[in-house]
């Protein structure tokens, strides 16, 4: 049974910084690549980051490049997504994600407030 379960979340003022961890079980996680995607409160979800399975190809939305650094520890079946300089349209569910054995598999997700 495939599982990503999201951790990390939490509230943090503008231009401050998190980690995101998405543990991944129950399929073979290193040959699939994983993503991040986001949902604000009456917006619909966004792609963030994008990341291959082997990790040499990585690909972020505009509005996080240069502030987001996506990676993964295939050896731990974990995914990362490092946040810095928060800005407020941060604030959203954030879910990791998989295409695996041709499906769609999603974490439950996790809150992330950017507030002062």
């Amino acid at each position: 049974q495939v599982q990503l379960v999201e951790s990390g979340g939490g509230l943090v003022q503008p231009g401050g910084s998190l980690r995101l961890s998405c543990a991944a079980s129950g399929y073979a996680c290193s040959s699939y690549g994983m993503s991040w995607y986001r949902q604000g409160r009456g917006k619909e979800r966004e792609l963030v980051a994008s990341i291959s399975a082997t990790g040499l190809s990585r690909n972020y939305a505009d509005s996080v490049k240069g502030r987001f650094t996506i990676s993964r520890d295939n050896v731990r079946n974990m995914g990362y997504l490092q946040m810095n300089s928060l800005k407020p349209e941060g604030t959203a569910v954030y879910y990791c994600a998989t295409v695996a054995r041709g499906r769609d598999y999603w974490g439950q997700g996790t809150q992330v407030t950017v507030s002062s």
